[in-house]
């Protein structure tokens, strides 16, 4: 059975260890010994009126590790030369990142006070960006990404997801949780370590706001439709028991590709065991075969999309989703005026010619 162990480090973040099935761990794990200075202060977040969106300035974020060489890893094991972030060997790693996005705080006198306070309109509104980032280590290697480790290990990180997605949707003022991995620099990746990381946000996210008014338009079955249609078509990639992978309909980057499973689900931490097993091979071998379309590894974003904690919960479904900006060998998609200044997207190849593309790559896997 894969084991949780939970501990903290040395200015009382959390730590949790969780072992794969077939671990040759042993039981205890050295503690972090390290003399840290303390945290950064929670930052605030502003409010866009033109959009109603939030924005937190995080400027602690600034003195983040860059690019270290592989001997400076933060997330490798701790040695004598490296005062890391984990202080013993593991098989997947989770603990709250030093300089989050939001938090430390869960609950301030200044944090948002309801999820409707969030909706109303105003000039310079401001509130404390209480919640929780957390780092997920998928390997103790100083290389790599999700492709890289093995299905044992791929679903050990699942039952992590499955595990924080429950823990800190428990959390006060937690609106939402969303897990994802940036792979690569092209992406804006800083450190070459195979992880992830968790944002536990204040808010619902801008984009589930519109996928929460497109399911008020179309119907409570949105994403049972939209299966059923992709199902049908050419489009689809992988398909196993209880889910599919598809490249979308109106995909907008070079490569997207979707994941859905075939009952409603509204987030990890509602799988069953089979379908966490299936889960995690299906999730390697979409990653993997990202590797096999061209000679190097291509760049990419894999956001686990989850219903939120308070609303939405019997419609919004947890959904993967693949994008990388790699069009060719060798060119990327660039955000040009009319996508990044006005939100309106040009697709730069054919949805069905790419899931033709991708399909190949699967087959080298």
């Amino acid at each position: 059975m894969i084991t949780k162990r939970s501990t903290s480090l040395a200015d009382g973040r959390d730590l949790f260890y969780f072992d794969d099935a077939d671990s040759t761990l042993p039981e205890e794990r050295r503690i972090d010994e390290r003399r840290l200075d303390p945290r950064p202060p929670t930052a605030h977040m502003r409010q866009d009126p033109l959009t109603g969106e939030w924005v937190s300035i995080a400027a602690a974020r600034q003195n983040r590790v860059f690019l270290p060489p592989a001997d400076q890893d933060p997330l490798a094991p701790q040695t004598a030369a490296n005062p890391s972030e984990i202080p013993d060997q593991y098989d997947v790693a989770v603990f709250e990142n030093r300089s989050p996005s939001f938090g430390p705080e869960l609950q301030a006198p200044d944090a948002p006070p309801s999820l409707e306070s969030l909706n109303e309109i105003g000039l310079g509104r401001t509130f404390r960006s209480v919640g929780r980032c957390e780092v997920v280590c998928f390997s103790p290697a100083t290389e790599g990404s999700f492709a890289s480790i093995s299905e044992s290990r791929a679903r050990t990180v699942v039952e992590a997801w499955a595990d924080r997605t429950a823990a800190l949707s428990a959390l006060p003022n937690i609106q939402h949780v969303f897990p994802f991995e940036n792979r690569g620099e092209a992406i804006g990746v800083t450190l070459h370590h195979p992880h992830g990381q968790i944002y536990a946000y204040p808010y619902v996210t801008p984009r589930t706001q519109r996928l929460l008014a497109s399911i008020e338009r179309f119907g409570p079955d949105l994403f049972a439709r939209i299966l059923e249609s992709e199902q049908s078509s050419d489009r689809v990639v992988l398909a196993g028991e209880h889910f599919t992978a598809f490249v979308p309909f109106a995909g907008r980057w070079p490569i997207e590709i979707h994941m859905l499973p075939h009952r409603h689900v509204p987030d990890f931490a509602a799988l069953t065991d089979a379908e966490k097993d299936e889960l995690a091979h299906l999730h390697l071998t979409l990653t993997r075969a990202l590797d096999k379309l061209y000679d190097d590894p291509t760049p990419y974003i894999a956001a686990w999309h989850q219903a939120p904690v308070h609303v939405g919960r019997d419609t919004v479904r947890l959904m993967l989703q693949i994008t990388s900006p790699r069009r060719s060998e060798s060119k990327l998609k660039f955000l040009a005026g009319s996508e990044a200044a006005m939100g309106a997207w040009i697709g730069d190849l054919v949805p069905e010619q790419q899931a033709a593309f991708i399909r190949e790559g699967i087959a080298r896997v």
